[in-house]
């Protein structure tokens, strides 16, 4: 068979627009690449050609060692702040810019490799992947895209033909990643640190040119772009809450200026209910928590404020001010964003026949009851947010399975039921399906064994969440109680 003479097409514009932060870098030799898995639905809406991508030319093309014409891939700069601490040179250790892409709709897309080799970044590192956590990145961003959560996105994983050495040797392997861009609260940081004040302003400039144009047209456009992310990442924050997804290391070199979920490294989905639950084996003091993670994005934009104070004013007491104004509107934005969620998730949308709409306050008060019964019995999150929709329905015998029978419920139950809970909006809003743990790590565990099947599985069952699947009742049920007590996540460096 003939070799597709289709190339990938990318731009440099990155590199040409911020070249302090940019630099340029090949990517390691693979010796034996093989494609382990290719997201062809994001390949057409991205306008690739699938029989390229699957070429020897493409899968070359998707490690990093064969660079499209006019690409100029590089590693990019930032800072971060890492559990509190703030480190001034981060930048990606073991991944390149390959450059961007101009998709059909018209939007500007990163092409981006994680686990491609060492750069200058690279701290002692040996900057390549395993095989297993480029699958679970691959598997929980499109399972978060498929939840409606703004996301990266995964292209493709391939094996290098090399083994990685981490506690044991394990095969190796690179990801393809998408996103809106990879310019973080880092770049903002390290743009800062350079003492060069049109550096800041080039990426401030950048970043409003990329994602948030309608900042241009105020009359201070920094302090325009500053509440946008603020904005976008209460929306953001408030989405992972409702599904139950906890990030695990929400350093600043982690939180987007688009609003997109970045590095899936320790990240998991919570089983039983609890505010305080962390999964990250680095995160000793649960930093990161479930609960903690609104908290935590405040505080980080706050640190973004502190980058940018320069440019909100002249004068720093009244830059200063500008922040904090802008800064206090995070909290708000974030519960209102989540309040309208859960009036979702508990289909208080509306009055049913016979019955009175839900105040905010009734909203609240439900919401706030009905964790605690989750929390008090350790139930299922997602189990139990899922079993409301049959119990609206009028059988509660699945949502009693999941939470346990008891006073409690019932007297919450009738309650509930008397706002007349719409059933059809809660089956759009929890999902039947999500990246359970022991199921991720049954599926990744084959994988680095060669068994690429219980992946392909996961992955179709995870790209129609909300969707109840003939077959597939193993992948909507919880993992033993021994399996969540002792479950912890690993970054994968």
């Amino acid at each position: 068979m003939s070799e597709p003479s289709v190339s990938l097409s990318l731009s440099h514009e990155f590199a040409d627009a911020l070249p302090a932060l940019a630099v340029r870098w090949p990517a390691d030799a693979a010796p034996d690449p093989r494609l382990l898995v290719l997201n062809e639905s994001l390949a057409d809406e991205l306008g690739l050609d699938v029989a390229f991508l699957r070429s020897e030319l493409g899968v070359r093309t998707l490690v990093g060692v064969a660079v499209p014409p006019g690409a100029t891939p590089v590693a990019q700069a930032y800072s971060g702040h890492q559990f509190g601490g703030f480190s001034p040179r981060l930048g990606d250790g073991r991944a390149l810019l390959l450059g961007e892409l101009r998709a059909p709709d018209g939007s500007l897309r990163d092409l981006h490799l994680k686990g491609s080799g060492p750069t200058p970044f690279a701290r002692a590192g040996d900057g390549l992947a395993a095989v297993g956590p480029m699958l679970r990145e691959y598997v929980m961003s499109e399972a978060m895209h498929a939840l409606g959560i703004p996301t990266t996105r995964s292209l493709a994983v391939v094996a290098t033909g090399r083994d990685v050495q981490r506690e044991s040797a394990l095969p190796g392997a690179v990801l393809a990643r998408v996103a809106a861009s990879h310019l973080r609260v880092g770049s903002v940081d390290f743009a800062r640190g350079t003492g060069d004040i049109e550096v800041l302003r080039a990426v401030v400039d950048y970043a409003i040119a990329r994602h948030h144009p309608e900042a241009a047209d105020g009359a201070v456009p920094a302090l325009g772009l500053f509440r946008a992310v603020v904005a976008a990442q209460a929306d953001l924050v408030a989405r992972w809450m409702l599904v139950g997804f906890v990030h695990g290391v929400m350093n600043t070199d982690n939180m987007t200026l688009s609003g997109e979920t970045i590095d899936y490294g320790p990240c998991a989905f919570m089983d039983a209910y609890d505010p305080a639950t962390v999964f990250s084996s680095i995160d000793t003091q649960g930093r990161y928590a479930y609960g903690n993670q609104p908290y935590i994005a405040e505080w980080n934009l706050a640190r973004l404020a502190e980058a940018m104070l320069p440019l909100f004013d002249d004068e720093l007491e009244r830059g200063v001010e500008l922040a904090q104004e802008a800064l206090a509107e995070f909290r708000p934005l974030f519960g209102a964003a989540r309040a309208a969620g859960m009036r979702r998730k508990l289909g208080l949308v509306g009055a049913g026949a016979g019955a009175a709409s839900a105040s905010d306050a009734d909203a609240e008060a439900l919401a706030g009851e009905f964790h605690d019964l989750l929390a008090w019995t350790r139930a299922d999150y997602t189990s139990s947010f899922r079993a409301l929709s049959s119990a609206a329905r009028g059988d509660a015998a699945a949502l009693e399975q999941a939470v346990g029978v008891s006073d409690g419920l019932d007297a919450w139950v009738e309650r509930w039921r008397s706002f007349g809970p719409d059933a059809e909006v809660m089956d759009a809003a929890n999902p039947i399906y999500i990246p359970r743990n022991h199921l991720v790590e049954e599926a990744l565990a084959a994988a680095t064994s060669g068994d690429l099947e219980p992946l392909r599985w996961l992955t179709m069952v995870l790209s129609t969440p909300f969707t109840e699947r003939s077959g597939a009742q193993r992948y909507a049920e919880p993992a033993t109680a021994d399996f969540i007590a002792g479950y912890r996540t690993f970054c994968g460096t």
